[in-house]
């Protein structure tokens, strides 16, 4: 179904499937005498809470990441993500803010398939875009969030052959940032940093975690567990979370960073994680997505690894990778899992 912004009847609009109802409810919520609405976090960090958001902060970051795009009144947008989390109302904020036409469509692995003209933007998870490279040339901006986006559907992406027209980006953020308050574009340009927003300022922590304050859309400073380097006032490069370090005979190693360098050689999902080991504290662990392969094992042996503990001690390959609800990999129930078997 399409909803014209700039043009809205809501009693007019016809609302059939169980996600369009949805969708319904929150519209219903938005233009209600309530000052807040209430958004699900993924649970990829911890246990899933709900909790209130003012709407005009959730405004404000509308207003953010539509002037970074470039977004205008009349646009074209198409909403294909869960409504309960931030991530999917925020589309449909930015959609009222900037008075566009927003196509709703079920979330799905595959939800551009039966998109057949150019749009203006769209958002999407990693998995959803590794299923829809045929149809990202329709889509004027995409922006890419739920999880990192690996080196594989990096380069899956560049080998599209996509025009400079068509502007793609990673995003960084969090329920408490109601969606991102920064962006790394990775079509025309590949960029390595990500570009905070207007007012919005950066710091490290004495670990080298990032520190957030946003007034425009959390009154309060933001303590995350993300290591960055931080390039300038505006600009950092994540290097991976400070809980998910593995401590394997004395050395740290960021498994985000590991991972990044495997999935520029193999297409299956990969996760490091440490293991208990009395002589080592925590043994390096790689599990791998799929059916067991000798070619997988003998491109990752061919690797040349920045150091020599960073070469996994031992390589298991699983049907399913758990997930979250948004498809965010949970290293949490990964690590129990495979302890548990082994």
């Amino acid at each position: 179904m399409l909803i014209d912004f700039n043009n809205l009847n809501i009693n007019k609009l016809s609302f059939q499937t169980e996600f369009e109802k949805k969708v319904k409810i929150f519209l219903e919520e938005w233009f209600s005498e309530k000052t807040g609405v209430n958004v699900q976090t993924s649970g990829s960090t911890g246990v899933p809470k709900i909790f209130e958001i003012e709407k005009k902060k959730m405004i404000n970051s509308a207003v953010m990441t539509c002037n970074f795009l470039g977004l205008k009144k009349g646009n074209t947008a198409l909403l294909c993500l869960p409504v309960e989390y931030i991530s999917g109302k925020m589309m449909i904020v930015r959609s009222i803010e900037r008075g566009m036409k927003l196509t709703i469509a079920e979330p799905s692995l595959k939800p551009v398939e039966e998109l057949d003209e150019e749009i203006d933007f769209c958002a999407m998870t990693p998995l959803q875009v590794e299923n829809s490279l045929e149809k990202l040339h329709l889509i004027k901006n995409l922006i890419i969030g739920g999880a990192a986006v690996s080196e594989s559907l990096k380069n899956k992406i560049l080998e599209m052959n996509l025009s400079a027209s068509n502007c793609i980006f990673e995003t960084y953020g969090m329920s408490e940032t109601l969606s991102h308050i920064g962006l790394k574009q990775l079509m025309p340009e590949q960029q390595d940093y990500f570009t905070v927003f207007e007012n919005v300022f950066i710091s490290l922590d004495n670990r080298g975690c990032l520190k957030i304050f946003a007034p425009n859309v959390n009154d309060e400073e933001l303590q995350t567990n993300d290591l960055v380097d931080i390039r300038n006032e505006k600009q950092f490069r994540f290097l991976g979370r400070i809980d998910n370090i593995i401590n394997s005979g004395g050395a740290k190693i960021f498994p985000e960073a590991l991972e990044a360098l495997i999935k520029k050689e193999i297409p299956n999902e990969a996760v490091f994680i440490g293991l208990p080991d009395e002589s080592l504290g925590q043994k390096l662990i790689l599990i791998i997505e799929g059916d067991e392969s000798d070619e997988v094992i003998k491109k990752i042996s061919e690797i040349p690894f920045e150091k020599s503990f960073h070469k996994p001690k031992e390589i298991i390959f699983i049907n399913e990778i758990p997930r979250t609800p948004n498809g965010k990999v949970n290293r949490l129930e990964l690590y129990k899992s495979i302890n548990a078997n082994l």
